[in-house]
């Protein structure tokens, strides 16, 4: 009996550790990261979720096919539809942002082009941050070409700005901040102000922060776009990308568009993005140190003009810390910037961010050369403009490896 009842309470204790919110009413975003969702004594205990790696699943019999297919019976149908991995990263990534739901993707660009088409029909317009990432200004313009649906670039500095740029076809604000690659900060709370007043749909693109760092939701935005590729994933060897909608409502209205559409997320993609998440908040506070180190230097290099961080009153209120990654203008033009980066031995040259090695690259001829050369100034992206995204590596090293790509390129123009 003795025996018994220990073995009883060992399992009692080990579910009040692992199910939901049992013990903690509210769990800090550190905890939420490594537990929120899993249970697992649902799974003979194993410690880190299960991968369901498969396309299909069966049903115990033909009726329940039948009820499956008809919305009456919540059995797990085909991948495309549903998968367990790809539900537990979902209901991690809505508790960690505060939304009642989220919808994973193949990608980042596939969670953006979804659910764009789930709230735009032909015709329609949508007021964006002046900077975007390329690819998504890519999407924006074959939207105009086959569905004339149009877009205006707002600087979004004032309640009055945004006013103006709002037309009666108007259906959604499309928000990047910080801004790729500018770094520009947008008032989050000053668009879904504006948004509400005429009745209109707030998407962030949160890539740059993650939720450890920043969480449009909560100012009042509806939804939160994730390229899960670089912050959530972290390692570099993953391509995904996810939703978070406010409400279970809006969710709902992008289900059916990645159902026919058909951007969905591999279940082995999910399983890499919950083990990344562990590490998530080490990781953006890591990047930001880095970050912050660097900026400092390259601020008082003489070959350096410029340098784009997040920081100040706005960054404060609506940020955690400044993140991961900068910007900074060598003097010169396309030329010099390119012979800084052909001049670097450690930071290697690769598009994307967030990974544990540190990247630069050139978004002028890179991430955002689809972008004509007028309206990528208009952004304030010049040929002499670098982005940088701080790795995980020793602060000192990165530096030191710019220091010395910087006197290369000093003593060439000597």
């Amino acid at each position: 009996m003795l025996m018994e009842r220990i073995a009883t309470d060992r399992k009692r204790l080990h579910r009040m550790r692992y199910k939901g919110d049992v013990c903690m009413k509210k769990k800090h975003i550190e905890t939420t990261l490594i537990h929120h969702g899993y249970d697992a004594t649902q799974h003979k205990g194993s410690l880190t979720p299960p991968l369901f790696q498969t396309s299909t699943y069966t049903f115990e019999t033909a009726q329940q096919g039948e009820a499956s297919f008809a919305g009456y019976d919540s059995a797990y149908i085909y991948s495309r539809l549903g998968n367990p991995t790809v539900e537990l990263f979902e209901e991690r990534m809505a508790a960690l942002e505060g939304g009642e739901a989220a919808l994973a993707f193949g990608s980042g660009m596939a969670a953006i082009s979804g659910t764009l088409l789930a709230f735009l029909k032909a015709g329609d317009h949508i007021v964006c941050s002046n900077g975007l990432y390329g690819c998504t200004y890519g999407f924006l313009e074959v939207l105009e070409e086959k569905f004339a649906i149009t877009h205006t670039l707002c600087e979004m500095e004032t309640a009055e700005e945004i006013k103006y740029s709002i037309q009666p076809n108007t259906k959604i604000i499309f928000v990047e901040t910080p801004i790729n690659p500018t770094m520009k900060l947008i008032d989050l709370e000053l668009v879904v102000k504006v948004a509400k007043q005429h009745g209109l749909l707030v998407i962030v693109d949160n890539t740059f922060c993650s939720p450890y760092l920043q969480r449009p939701l909560t100012l009042g935005s509806d939804v939160v776009l994730h390229s899960a590729t670089k912050y959530i994933g972290g390692h570099g060897d993953v391509v995904a990308g996810v939703t978070i909608c406010k409400t279970k409502d809006i969710a709902e209205k992008i289900r059916p568009i990645r159902k026919d559409v058909g951007g969905i997320m591999a279940p082995f993609d999910a399983w890499l993005l919950l083990r990344g998440l562990k590490t998530l908040a080490v990781r953006m506070d890591r990047h930001s140190e880095n970050a912050e180190k660097i900026a400092a230097f390259l601020r008082n290099h003489e070959l350096v003009e410029d340098v784009w961080y997040p920081e100040g009153l706005l960054a404060n209120k609506q940020m955690k810390r400044g993140g991961g990654v900068l910007s900074f203008t060598v003097k010169g033009g396309k030329e010099e910037a390119q012979a800084v980066m052909d001049n670097l031995k450690l930071i290697a040259i690769a598009v994307s961010l967030g990974d544990t090695e540190t990247l630069i690259q050139h978004p002028a001829t890179m991430t955002h050369a689809v972008i004509p050369k007028h309206v990528r100034e208009q952004m304030g992206i010049s040929d002499n403009l670098l982005r940088l995204s701080a790795g995980l590596e020793s602060w000192e090293d990165i530096v030191g490896d710019l220091a010395q790509a910087l006197q290369k390129e000093k003593t060439a123009l000597s």
